[in-house]
Order: structure tokens, then sequence, then C-alpha cells
């Protein structure tokens, strides 16, 4: 899943590691490896500090010394213009890195999810009118002290609430292993986070009970101590439907990762205006996709695009996202 929009916002795959002596210990996974080959830069830890001082890259400079070690005068001779015309050197560096804490738990996410069978729809949305909308609210917000600045998300996350209401079984738990579907009334949102340690999703809980403003309030006071490392526990679990996206990154569409145990994810793409035809000419308009994943053992694909077709009718129409569901 993506950071919050603000609109916040989709793996990495490692080669298999070769298999080690276990005879002797291994270096520690945590440090950073030179590999042992003569691309690598050879020099006494006294010639590393000499060319540390002047910022000298020590991959540019040609070791005079035995097998090609860096000695001192080589580095008080390097020239770096010289160094530039000569074009760069190979780096052999080899850094091993060790999956641990957060990055660890997402990978096994990731391979949970990997043996869900997905169906991901993508669906155009002409976002123009509920722009207008956005921006004269937030307008209409600078002469009301303490007003929340609307993003997207929150006009996102009311018309789940109402497209929930319809089909419930998209609000659910699929606990595969015991054969059982877990179905909540109240709408437990996921807002996807970035952080310097990796994705989280901080929950905003019962979306169905907020209005538009604490909706949008909660959302940014929830991105924020997600990307501080302020979020408590019980923020951080929880949500029965979580929203991605990649923010002012973005993209023309993506293909959302489901979060086990839910069975169905809305991400949200990029916006932008593009001509559009509407019946006698073309015209700009605001217009976004959306990709949305179901778990497709427990979701049809007809009932997954009927309810897109929900979410699109919702957001296209934005007065539809003040009724009551």
């Amino acid at each position: 899943m993506a950071p919050a929009e603000p609109p916040s916002p989709s793996p990495v795959h490692f080669a298999p590691e070769p298999a080690q002596d276990t005879s002797s210990t291994p270096p520690s996974p945590s440090k950073p490896q030179a590999a042992d080959t003569s691309d690598a830069p050879r020099a006494a830890p006294s010639v590393r500090a000499l060319a540390k001082e002047p910022g000298i890259d020590l991959r540019q400079v040609a070791g005079t010394g035995p097998e090609g070690r860096i000695l001192r005068e080589d580095v008080e001779k390097f020239d770096p213009v010289t160094a530039r015309m000569a074009g760069p050197r190979p780096n052999g560096l080899i850094e091993e890195i060790k999956v641990v804490g957060l990055r660890k738990r997402i990978s096994q996410r990731m391979e949970e999810a990997n043996r869900i069978p997905h169906i991901t729809i993508v669906e155009e949305i002409d976002a123009t009118a509920l722009e207008a909308l956005r921006q004269h609210l937030n307008n209409r917000a600078k002469a009301q002290p303490g007003a929340p600045k609307l993003t997207l998300l929150p006009f996102v996350a009311r018309a789940l609430v109402l497209a929930v209401a319809d089909q419930p079984m998209m609000n659910a738990h699929h606990a595969a292993d015991v054969g059982l579907i877990r179905r909540f009334g109240g709408v437990h949102i996921g807002i996807a986070a970035q952080t310097p340690k990796g994705l989280v999703v901080p929950v905003l809980r019962h979306a169905e009970a907020r209005g538009l403003n604490e909706t949008a309030t909660d959302i940014t006071r929830l991105a924020e101590a997600a990307r501080s490392g302020h979020a408590a526990r019980e923020e951080l679990s929880g949500s029965t439907i979580p929203i991605t996206s990649l923010g002012t990154l973005g993209a023309l569409a993506t293909t959302p990762i489901l979060n086990a145990p839910e069975v169905a994810i809305v991400g949200i793409n990029r916006m932008a205006t593009r001509p559009h035809w509407n019946g006698t000419g073309f015209e700009p308009r605001k217009m976004m996709n959306i990709s949305c994943s179901f778990d497709h053992r427990i979701i049809d694909g007809w009932d997954a695009a009927v309810f897109v077709q929900q979410l699109k009718e919702l957001l296209e129409t934005p007065a539809l996202l003040f009724l009551e569901p």
C-alpha cells in the first residue's frame, strides 16, 4: 500500500544469496562489506582519512602499491580534473543490509498477499466537479480559524462509507485458515502513509460517524504521527478497508496489493487536466483513475465492478456524498 495523500501514495526483489561457508564466522550482515575484488579500493585507514578530508573518492584514485593498493602519495598526487577526464572507475563495493523490523514485517505481509488471487479494476473518474467543490470549501475555510485544509482523501473516505453501506462484504476480513468471513459494521479506513522506515497504515476509525472536516483533521493527524513515529499502537491496526495513494508522484494507474485479511483496497492515482469528449466537442476536464483490488476468493468480478461504478458515481457527483447512507 501508499502514503497518505495528500492529492500520500506502489516492492523490491532480492536475488538469492549464495551459500556461505559455515566453517568460519561470516561478517556481521548489518555492516557494509567490501567485496574481495581488485575493483574495490584498497587503502590503509590513514590513507582513507587523508582522502576523506578533501572529499576525494578513492574509487577514482589509481593505486601504485602492491596489488593496486592506494598509497598516501597516490592521494596527494590525485588530480580530480584528470580523473574526470579519464572517466569513472568500476565500483566493486557490495553492501549487505539485514531485513529486520518494519521492513521484515512488510516483506512477510507482501508474501502473504502474493498467495491471494487478486482482481484489479481500473476506472476513469471525471473529478472536475469534485475539485471545484474542494477548492470552494477550502476558500471558505480561510475565514474560519482552525478549519482544516481539505485534500482529496476525505471525499474518497466519504465515498467509501456510502459504497460500503450498499455492499457490506467489501468491509470485511477473510480468515482463510478457519474458513470465516468477518463483516464489520464500523468502517475503519486504513490510510497508507510512507515513512522513512517504510510503509505504515494508520487507521481512521468509524469513518461512518465522522463529518468531512473531522475526517480531514484526523487523516492529517494520523499521517503526521505515522511519519514522525509517534502513532500509537492501536492507531496502526484494525483497518477494514484501506486507501492507498502515491500523492503528487502519482501514476496513470496502479495495481494495489491487498493487506490480508482485508478483501478490498482502493488506490487513488494522479489527477490531470485532459481533453474529454462531451458529445459535441472536446473540453478540458480534471480526470483521474482509481484502481481497486479485491480478494477474488470472496469478491466476484460482478460485485467488484458494481462497487467501483458506485465509487465513480459518488466522486463524479459530489452532492451525493452528503446524503446519509
